[in-house]
């Protein structure tokens, strides 16, 4: 772990920055685009995360809903984003709650959305030789 002298004071780097942060309230977003709000109980030098009270925020639109999860436990190499939240500031981004099934069948139709589009896309690049037709583009990754 190393430690840095910053003002006569310490700074842990890496994980071991977010042990000031267990038991405050953090948004957790995931690689695979999934969002958790939830209070931080624990955590590892791996990056692997404990969330109490977590609830998963869908947002489609301008519109959302929180999923109840509970105890949630997520690994850290799927972690992209962690921040602590302020709930005594305003929100300057106008969202509108929904219910669950509602926020349920928009995710739906938006990824249904993308998927013709990507489609579209692919169909595109096969018609312009910038792919070969038998290989689609995510064979290659």
């Amino acid at each position: 772990m190393d430690v840095s002298i910053v003002n006569n004071d310490f700074y842990l780097s890496g994980m071991a920055a977010l042990i000031g942060d267990i038991d405050k309230q953090l948004m957790v977003m995931l690689r695979d685009g999934r969002t958790f709000i939830a209070f931080l109980r624990s955590l590892d030098q791996f990056g692997n995360l404990v969330l109490h009270q977590a609830f998963e925020r869908i947002i489609v639109g301008q519109q959302y809903a929180d999923i109840p999860r509970g105890l949630f436990v997520i690994r850290g190499e799927n972690v992209l984003l962690i921040g602590e939240l302020d709930f005594h500031r305003p929100l300057h981004v106008p969202l509108y709650e929904v219910t669950i099934e509602e926020i349920l069948k928009l995710q739906k139709q938006d990824l249904e959305k993308k998927d013709r589009i990507e489609k579209l896309r692919q169909k595109a690049m096969v018609e312009h030789g910038l792919v070969d037709e038998g290989n689609p583009i995510e064979e290659h990754y």
